[in-house]
């Protein structure tokens, strides 16, 4: 009979047949690190699981609806529907609790009817819960839902952010910003907001450029949370020479998603057209000195107390990849808030409808131009 080799045994290693084998070494264990490691599982897992049950329970609502709503017949028996529903909603709320009571069961058939196919609801279902999509129902347009479930989803933000978003006409806010941009523009659209409301800053009255300056710095997330996704603090001040003079722009910033850096610079009082030479001196500057090989051409915004947008539609900015936005530093009441951005956006449609009617003119009159009539005389 073969005797078996011998195995000798210590803290740290096996020897057998004159290999070593490590093992723990249980007295050199960081137990703190295991336990943020351990916990860091936890906290992944239990937010993945989180994820799932709040697409689950989004789809089974949209679900709900969709077949409450084909069951009633669009609501073509708006009285005896009601009372179908009534009586629907009170025996799953006996059976399943409050969050089937009648005001989210109508919930339900309002989202279903609002987005009858899945495959739009799925993957904001994925990313969103339905506290997110309660705030988002009584939107009025599709495209501002679309637009606040899209930013919350990238963002990340949260039911009360989000709301926060929708108080704060966000949405309407870049529509007045796009309507400034022509089809001709070296600025993409869906970039900037115009008016930004920067009330968070705390400036007090008669402020100067360098408080506004300070002030977003010691506020620059909450900043960044009024622009938007992508975007990332660079540096303030960046000195460059050029012709033997130094320049100073105030704040940069580079946009990830855009690939290109963003000059930002503050005005105090009313849009003057001797700011665009100034922004287009940064521009390329920063386009020939700064832009890598893998990065789009830099864009300016100019914030200013008052924008003067006939002016500035007039200047033709936007070619020059220079936009131009009003910023307020204080959150007016919510009727006025409302008042103020709608007057903003009747004059944005106003100055879209004046634009396409030259662009027809201008069209007619080439045509016009080149336009020769036959002669009858020579028939």
């Amino acid at each position: 009979m073969k005797q078996k080799e011998p195995i000798t045994r210590n803290s740290s290693e096996i020897t057998k047949k004159g290999a070593k084998v490590a093992v723990s070494d249980t007295s050199n264990i960081d137990e703190a690190t295991l336990y943020d490691r351990v916990a860091a599982i936890i906290d992944h897992r239990k937010a993945r699981a989180g994820a799932y049950a709040n697409r689950e329970v989004t789809l089974m609502y949209w679900e709900i609806g969709h077949h409450i709503n084909s069951t009633l017949l669009g609501g073509e028996r708006a009285e005896y529907g009601k009372r179908i529903v009534a009586t629907l909603a009170r025996q799953l709320q006996e059976k399943y609790g409050n969050s089937f009571d009648y005001t989210n069961v109508r919930r339900m058939m309002q989202f279903a009817a609002r987005f009858p196919e899945i495959e739009i609801v799925a993957p904001l279902a994925q990313q969103l819960s339905w506290s997110h999509f309660t705030e988002l129902l009584p939107l009025k347009s599709d495209e501002a839902f679309m637009y606040y479930a899209n930013d919350a989803a990238v963002r990340r933000l949260g039911k009360r952010e989000l709301r926060h978003q929708i108080d704060r006409r966000a949405y309407e806010r870049r529509e007045i910003a796009n309507s400034n941009l022509t089809d001709e523009s070296s600025i993409p659209f869906n970039v900037f907001k115009d008016p930004y409301i920067l009330d968070t800053l705390g400036l007090k009255e008669n402020f100067k450029e360098t408080d506004l300056e300070k002030a977003i710095l010691t506020e620059l997330g909450a900043f960044i949370m009024e622009f938007g996704h992508g975007l990332t603090f660079v540096g303030r001040q960046k000195r460059f020479t050029f012709d033997g003079e130094d320049f100073y722009p105030d704040l940069l910033f580079y946009h990830r998603d855009l690939k290109r850096l963003i000059v930002i610079e503050l005005k105090i009082g009313k849009f003057k057209a001797e700011y665009k030479g100034q922004m287009e001196m940064y521009l390329k500057w920063l386009n020939r000195y700064e832009r890598r090989k893998d990065e789009n051409a830099p864009i300016g915004l100019l914030l200013c107390t008052k924008a003067s947008r006939d002016q500035i539609e007039l200047l033709e900015l936007d070619k020059a990849g220079i936009a131009v936005a009003e910023y307020w530093t204080v959150l007016p009441p919510k009727a006025e808030l409302e008042r103020k951005i709608n007057e903003i956006m009747l004059e944005a449609k106003e100055r879209l409808a004046r634009r396409k009617s030259l662009s027809s003119f201008t069209a007619y009159k080439q045509i016009d131009y080149f336009y020769e009539p036959k002669d009858d005389a020579n028939e």
